[in-house]
């Protein structure tokens, strides 16, 4: 009894690992930038994998989307990929732990299930290594840039 509420633990923990790095995908604020000067020049940058926009002090935002795939930077490009496919890991994984958990119904013998259940480890850990490769060069790139004296950007 004691393993059944482990693996209903872990794959709870699993789905909210999931859920979080599924809802990371759109959030707007992978990179902010702020310009403050006199109310009137306020200005806030951010952006995240998929558009850029622009906040002025009076609230209103204008957002661009990126205008092709092939003109990119190749680390958005790498982060969206890695991204993407982090979800669709988490995914299948989660299906194969559902499958796998002998609590279910579904699966067939218990030989199968422990073997569905060692295959949707290992596609959860895949999907977490997605994840925190995504993340890592995103953050990398944006600290790189920062604490660079060279660069002319906004910072």
């Amino acid at each position: 009894m004691a393993s059944t509420a482990l693996e209903i633990v872990a794959f709870t923990v699993s789905i909210s690992g999931w859920v979080l790095v599924s809802s990371t995908l759109p959030t707007d604020y992978w990179k902010v930038s702020t310009i403050d000067g006199t109310v009137i020049t306020t200005a806030t940058y951010f952006a995240n994998l998929w558009k850029m926009c622009v906040t002025d002090s009076t609230g209103v935002a204008n957002c661009k989307d990126f205008p092709s795939m092939l003109a990119l930077e190749g680390y958005i490009q790498a982060c969206r990929g890695l991204m993407i496919a982090a979800v669709s890991l988490g995914f299948f994984g989660s299906i194969f732990a559902l499958f796998g958990m002998k609590c279910t119904k579904v699966g067939g013998s218990d030989k199968a299930k422990a073997k569905l259940a060692c295959l949707a480890g290992i596609v959860f850990i895949l999907s977490g290594l997605c994840s925190m490769t995504g993340c890592s060069l995103y953050a990398n790139k944006i600290t790189t840039e920062f604490f660079d004296p060279l660069f002319v950007e906004q910072k």
